[in-house]
């Protein structure tokens, strides 16, 4: 895999001219296999973190064993959004504290703030949003990057798009400035997967029509990715594609997307979303004239329906299974789906109030 990168030229010449310099060059060694990893390229990382470790092991120090623990949550993270990764960072962060290591302070900060607000663990995620501002230095462009993406998303989710765009812009701004490719592939994908679910929420409660350009926005990410040579978690845009084709009617594409590639996704970390997913699919079955299959799909998505899941994807479920149930004929399971998906929409419209309160009490400004 030949990746096209700024900054991957730049570690290969520093590691070149840290020759002389063994520890310096080994956590610039870490650096790229976490740059091949953000790429997608997990074996080859895996193969420089193996020889990494080796070293390690002969001969300790904080620094080196700090950016290895990261290297290896982000390998989590990669290969299936695993619950070590956090536990494999927070490490990396707690040496990195004892080390007074700042870089890997402001990194560490700025990627377990991503991981809080994927958690809808608001508080936490400002308090290490913070932090990394704190200790981040400005050339330290690839920890704020995340960390402003990370508020940039928590902004749009609370429905303040025009603030998220201030912190989209910044994170864009850093990625640039460090000709990472990487983090700029994931801002285009994240932020697109945010207008994917805020015309999804839309359309299933009843307020608007699909957003027509969802696709174009999402085209743009699969060309940028492949003029990047990026491919990590290359089974999220083939479930993001059709969920958009789903809002657009397109629903025998939708469903044949969803077979290829949504079992691999569940399997990688999109579990807690499987019980919308799988309503999507039943949905896209009713269209397609399968409706044994979608019946049987629609009890999957019920019961796959986790209560401790994000309160719009519960009422999403519901609101898609009130269709399904309703076009099979069953008036009885689409009234009570119709009742649970106003219970849910109502909650996510305190939710994101409550967001809305706690961001603007933060009062975080771009950094």
């Amino acid at each position: 895999m030949q990746i096209k990168s700024r900054l991957l030229k730049q570690l290969d010449q520093q590691i070149a001219a840290a020759a002389a310099q063994p520890v310096l060059a080994a956590c610039l060694k870490a650096k790229r296999a976490m740059l091949l990893a953000r790429h997608g390229a997990l074996a080859e990382a895996r193969e420089q973190l193996t020889a990494l470790h080796q070293l390690a092991f002969q001969h300790p120090h904080p620094e080196i064993g700090a950016w290895l623990h990261f290297a290896e949550g982000l390998m989590s993270y990669y290969t299936d959004f695993s619950s070590s990764t956090r536990e494999k960072i927070q490490r990396a962060y707690a040496i990195a504290k004892s080390a007074g290591l700042s870089e890997i302070i402001a990194l560490a900060s700025a990627w377990l703030a991503q991981l809080a607000y994927v958690r809808h663990e608001l508080p936490l995620m400002l308090e290490l949003v913070r932090e990394c501002q704190q200790a981040s230095a400005p050339e330290h462009h690839v920890a704020r990057a995340r960390a402003c993406m990370s508020m940039g998303l928590a902004w749009h989710y609370a429905g303040d798009t025009g603030e998220a765009q201030r912190w989209y812009e910044r994170a864009r701004s850093h990625a640039l400035a460090e000709g990472d490719d990487a983090s700029l592939s994931s801002l285009m994908f994240n932020m697109q997967a945010m207008r994917t679910a805020q015309s999804r929420r839309a359309v299933l409660s009843g307020r608007a029509e699909p957003n027509a350009e969802l696709l174009l926005g999402l085209d743009s990410v699969h060309h940028y990715d492949a003029a990047v040579s990026s491919r990590s978690l290359p089974n999220l845009t083939p479930v993001q594609r059709a969920q958009i084709l789903v809002l657009q009617g397109q629903f025998e594409a939708a469903r044949a997307l969803y077979e290829e590639h949504l079992p691999l996704a569940m399997s990688r970390g999109l579990a807690r979303l499987g019980s919308s997913l799988l309503a999507d699919m039943a949905w896209c079955r009713v269209n397609c004239g399968q409706s044994e299959q979608a019946l049987q799909q629609a009890r999957e998505a019920e019961i796959e329906l986790d209560p401790t899941c994000d309160v719009d994807d519960r009422a999403a479920t519901h609101s898609r299974l009130c269709q399904i149930y309703e076009a099979l004929g069953d008036g009885g399971a689409a009234q009570r789906h119709r009742d649970l998906a106003v219970q849910e929409w109502a909650e996510f419209a305190r939710q994101q109030s409550d967001w809305l309160m706690q961001l603007r009490d933060a009062a975080l400004q771009p950094f």
